[in-house]
């Protein structure tokens, strides 16, 4: 199935509406996600971040391509890239770029600030 630029768009837009802010369950991102390396990528952040929200700045799309910057929030809760968690909330900008076919993402492409994000939970509160 075939899809439009504009329906490859609004595909992502449900998505991130639907995971940005809420408990990302494997039945949930299945529904949307089928890319096993983003749908691990996804739950791996849950775990550190639960409910984590992803507020796009802005989106475009062309053909089968859907890209945004975005920012991302959470606060930790669980471990992260070997920092326990510190029940900070943190915030880093990223840039995704997704590949849809038919109804669903099937490749995606990331760019995150994990430096700013490391520094942010490694950050020692001032004296």
């Amino acid at each position: 199935m075939t899809t439009t630029t504009a329906e490859n768009k609004q595909l992502v837009g449900r998505y991130l509406q639907a995971l940005s802010g809420q408990a990302k369950t494997r039945e949930l991102v299945a529904r949307f996600v089928d890319d096993a390396a983003l749908a691990e990528h996804i739950h791996h952040i849950e775990a550190a971040f639960p409910a984590y929200e992803i507020t796009v700045d802005e989106m475009i799309a062309e053909r089968d391509i859907v890209a945004l910057r975005a920012t991302f929030q959470g606060t930790q809760r669980g471990s992260f890239n070997g920092v326990p968690a510190t029940g900070r909330a943190v915030s880093a900008g990223l840039m995704i770029f997704y590949r849809v076919a038919g109804t669903r993402i099937v490749e995606h492409w990331m760019q995150f600030d994990g430096a700013s994000l490391m520094s942010q939970l490694q950050a020692t509160a001032p004296v």
